[in-house]
């Protein structure tokens, strides 16, 4: 049975495995080690873990700054893609944001994306003209 709950340390290395093999080629601070500690200062209930039984298949990060939704590190692992938990990960971000008034959530994917592409595109998410932009300010 899939479960959706708040991330809680006991999933630590579950999410690390996960977020190595999703996203491989992720810089540094994207990293669990540094990005786990980081969100959990801030809003840690809106940070997702999918669980099949007790181990972990996804995830989903989410933040609100009272403007605007954010989405980040939404993860399935490879072999339980296309069975709904990415949808339940969505689902559960974006009731937990617009019960804290946010009405409207914004993401990013890496160019090229395109399996991922579909997948928002199917939950109602469109592309918008806009150019992303990056600073780090520190090291």
């Amino acid at each position: 049975m899939i479960s959706v709950v708040s991330y809680s340390q006991e999933y630590f290395d579950g999410v690390r495995l996960l977020w190595e093999e999703v996203f491989p080629n992720d810089p540094p601070w994207n990293h669990a080690d540094v990005a786990i500690p980081e969100k959990l200062r801030i809003q840690p209930e809106l940070f997702l873990i999918a669980l099949d039984v007790e181990r972990v298949i996804g995830t989903a990060m989410c933040g609100y700054d009272g403007h605007r939704g954010w989405l980040y590190s939404v993860a399935v692992k490879p072999e339980a893609q296309r069975n709904k938990i990415g949808s339940l990960l969505l689902n559960e971000a974006e009731h937990r944001l617009t019960a804290m008034g946010c009405v409207k959530i914004n993401l990013q994917i890496r160019a090229g994306n395109e399996a991922v592409i579909a997948f928002y595109r199917h939950h109602g998410y469109d592309v918008e003209d806009r150019v992303s932009m990056g600073k780090r300010v520190s090291a």
